[in-house]
């Protein structure tokens, strides 16, 4: 899987995929469930980098104490929308507003797609950012970013 990252504003920033096939409905479904899920554990201010405790002690977490207070004095990193989920043939595109979340969200994503590829839908390539020149986006969602009446809130 080829992953690619063009221009990047994390309060406006479409995600494509391209898939090797076009994908049945099943596979579109499959593939919706992976977005949702990382849209929803971002919303809840999963991808918090700040506070890392567990991935900070190491490989020997027995006994380990986790400290509230860190995770209360980190800031806050929260995912805020998540547009529709579009194909058109072997492309798929969906718009994000990726709020305060930090960068490992995206690493997280591409771990998890990287996965799906293998053992799912083959995925050709991922791109994070900028334009699709096989799929224009409209002029009035390239501005100020774009959020459908079906999106997240």
């Amino acid at each position: 899987m080829n992953i690619l990252f063009r221009e990047f504003d994390p309060f406006n920033v479409w995600l494509w995929v391209e898939f090797y096939t076009v994908p049945s409905e099943i596979e579109k479904q499959y593939f919706e469930e992976v977005l949702d899920s990382w849209f929803f554990i971002g919303k809840l201010g999963g991808f918090n980098a700040e506070n890392l405790q567990v991935q900070d002690v190491g490989l020997d977490i027995s006994y380990m104490e986790y400290d509230p207070e860190v995770a209360e004095g980190s800031l806050l990193a929260l995912m805020h929308n998540m547009g529709e989920i579009e194909y058109e043939g072997v492309w798929a595109r969906c718009w994000f507003d990726l709020g305060t979340s930090d960068a490992i969200a995206l690493d997280v994503l591409v771990n998890a797609l990287r996965q799906f590829s293998r053992d799912y839908v083959n995925i050709e390539t991922f791109i994070v950012g900028g334009e699709n020149h096989d799929w224009r986006i409209p002029e009035n969602m390239r501005q100020q970013g774009f959020v459908s009446e079906d999106s997240w809130n």
